[in-house]
């Protein structure tokens, strides 16, 4: 049978009687696809008369993705494809067997369906079935079946609706994603709009155009003294909504905003006769310009005070302690003097932008320690460390922080305290003995065992000199606090010789 490739679908009847019919569907009440009646050629005998076998089966292939020939019994005798990407080892696992059997199970009613009304005459309808593959999906095909011929025999034409599934699923997935975009747009002027009424500020927004007032949250119109009744300043000139005096002033400064894009501000009265600080900047939407106003009420105190106030940081600046200001990550935002001493810096430049880390205790676990308890209570104290200089230098430090919540996020303040000074020679004595330093040389001459017996030797006979230290001699108060009995306590001072033990006490 010749096999040609899919280049137009058959219109009309292929005989006298029946044909198949187009895509095009109505639903039948059982679930399936119904098509219109189908309407034959008006000179079918003319039209058809003189088309031989190969004629005809070029025909029947081209009028779909796979076309099957059956028996009176639906036994597949020949089909041919259409449509490359269908699987072609079908044609010799189909042939020779009935329809039914190449379809899953829920299919075979369908099948059954088709052939049923194919061999009464009844016009066709595209039904959906599926073909089962052994290690993927089912492949969906729809077919409309014809009898042709005086022996009974069926032509089954399908179409490959794999390309419809996933037109389809594309669309649903472009569908779901709008639906998100709009739920975000949504949820984001839901809070533009909670945030824009509760705000104690007064803001209007204002055609840039026409200068009216678009918008305006209540603490405009209550500064502004429009009530609710009055409409609120939604409408009006933003002129109209100050006291005419100041119109001129208005329009200059809105002028400038929309001819130069900066924000500007100047000085107003209300119609109540309220002083007022007016901020303009200028933002566009839709393909508009728009005014965003700020208004702020300014006493008589405020208006005739210089608007300069002494930099804080300046008075940490002579501390003797070190200070420094980080944000959230830990890098150096500021830092005084006495910090820039211990980190044997030349300049605060050289310290900003910087990790703490860089100079602070022992890298990847002080800082971290100190960030994470910063972040879940708010401060530390006294936490030991040390502080390493650009060239070398090392201080024993002690840190205490807190947290310093800001508009961009939590910031950090440490001071630093060098505490080497309070180390005295009595708190410098306890340092592990010259034995225990020479260990080390040792190894490779002495057994590893005896090492580690005259190490804790060493460790054992500190921690005993440390309690009776810590309790002034008190042997019972020492043997409770090293967790030891009288009894044990007493063997080991007699081990190591220390303190003259009276024969009671033995």
């Amino acid at each position: 049978m010749v096999r040609p490739k899919a280049s137009a679908e058959l219109a009309g009847p292929l005989g006298s009687k029946t044909g198949l019919r187009p895509a095009g569907a109505d639903f039948h009440p059982s679930g399936s696809k119904v098509s219109p009646p189908v309407k034959h050629f008006k000179a079918p005998k003319e039209s058809f008369e003189n088309l031989d076998a190969e004629a005809v089966a070029a025909l029947v292939a081209s009028a779909g993705d796979i076309a099957i020939v059956m028996d009176d019994k639906g036994i597949i005798r020949d089909l041919t494809f259409g449509n490359d990407d269908l699987p072609r080892e079908w044609t010799d696992q189909w042939i020779g067997r009935p329809w039914m059997e190449t379809v899953t199970v829920e299919s075979r009613i369908k099948i059954d369906s088709m052939l049923s009304e194919a061999r009464a005459g009844i016009p066709p309808r595209w039904r959906h079935v599926n073909h089962p593959l052994p290690r993927s999906a089912d492949i969906p095909i729809q077919y409309s079946v014809v009898q042709i011929g005086a022996e009974g025999r069926m032509v089954a034409v399908g179409r490959d609706l794999r390309p419809s599934a996933a037109l389809q699923q594309r669309l649903v997935e472009a569908q779901q994603s709008m639906e998100r975009d709009y739920a975000r747009l949504r949820h984001v002027e839901m809070r533009y709009r909670l945030l824009f009424q509760m705000t104690p500020e007064a803001i209007l927004i204002a055609d840039a155009a026409t200068h009216k007032v678009l918008e305006s949250n209540p603490a405009a119109d209550a500064l502004l003294g429009f009530g609710v009744a009055a409409g609120g300043a939604v409408g009006r000139a933003l002129s109209d909504t100050l006291d005419a005096a100041d119109a001129p002033a208005v329009q200059l400064l809105l002028a400038g905003v929309r001819a130069t894009g900066r924000e500007d501000e100047g000085r107003v009265r209300s119609t109540l006769g309220r002083d007022l600080r007016i901020t303009a900047s200028l933002f566009r939407q839709d393909n508009a310009s728009l005014f965003l106003v700020r208004l702020m009420p300014l006493s008589a105190e405020q208006a005739g005070q210089p608007e300069t106030q002494p930099s804080q940081f300046q008075i940490v600046e002579n501390m003797p302690d070190g200070f420094v200001i980080t944000d959230a990550e830990g890098r150096v935002l500021a830092a005084n003097s006495a910090f820039l001493d211990l980190a044997q810096l030349a300049a605060e430049d050289q310290a900003r932008g910087q990790s703490l880390e860089r100079w602070l205790g022992r890298p990847g676990v002080d800082l971290g320690v100190l960030l994470a308890n910063l972040r879940q209570h708010g401060s530390v104290r006294l936490y030991a460390a040390t502080l390493r200089g650009e060239y070398g230098a090392m201080a024993e430090i002690e840190v205490s922080a807190a947290s310093v919540p800001g508009g961009d996020g939590p910031g950090f303040g440490f001071s630093i305290r060098d505490v080497g000074r309070r180390l005295t020679a009595d708190s410098r004595k306890k340092e592990l003995p010259r034995a225990v330093e020479q260990l080390t040389e040792l190894v490779g001459r002495v057994p590893l065992k005896d090492l580690v017996r005259e190490t804790t030797d060493v460790i054992e006979r500190l921690c005993i000199e440390a309690a009776l230290e810590i309790t002034s001699d008190n042997r019972a108060s020492a043997a409770e606090i090293l967790g030891l009995s009288r009894q044990s306590l007493y063997v080991k001072l007699r081990r190591y010789g220390l303190g003259d033990l009276e024969s009671g006490e033995e």
